[in-house]
């Protein structure tokens, strides 16, 4: 993932970009640590394939951290690392920012 940008809002989204990556570090810090097939139902419909993907970009930049375990059937938790801790104000101004504004964009049903 190419990264160089001189905005620091164009790096934020390049780190949280795309459709899944926010989700993932939100589900996580409303609960964690969460296991593969947690973070799946917390970010529905992603694929095993992308999620997997996206779980290795966040780990690439250091914002999550991947617990293996050495136990039969296989057993992987996933968890915010310090640095991925510092987003938690961020995640929860965009998590205030639609729930206040989400009517405003999105007619209701």
């Amino acid at each position: 993932m190419k990264f160089s940008t001189g905005c620091p809002v164009a790096f934020t989204s390049r780190v949280l970009g795309g459709k899944w990556k926010a989700r993932i570090v939100w589900a996580l810090i409303r609960n964690e640590p969460l296991r593969f097939a947690e973070v799946r139902r917390a970010c529905p419909p992603i694929s095993d394939r992308i999620l997997t993907k996206e779980l290795r970009e966040l780990e690439d930049c250091g914002l999550i951290w991947r617990q293996e375990y050495p136990v039969v059937p296989p057993k992987t938790e996933y968890r915010l690392t310090e640095l991925g801790q510092t987003l938690r104000p961020v995640m929860a101004s965009m998590a205030d920012w639609g729930l206040e504004h989400r009517d405003k964009i999105v007619p209701a049903p």
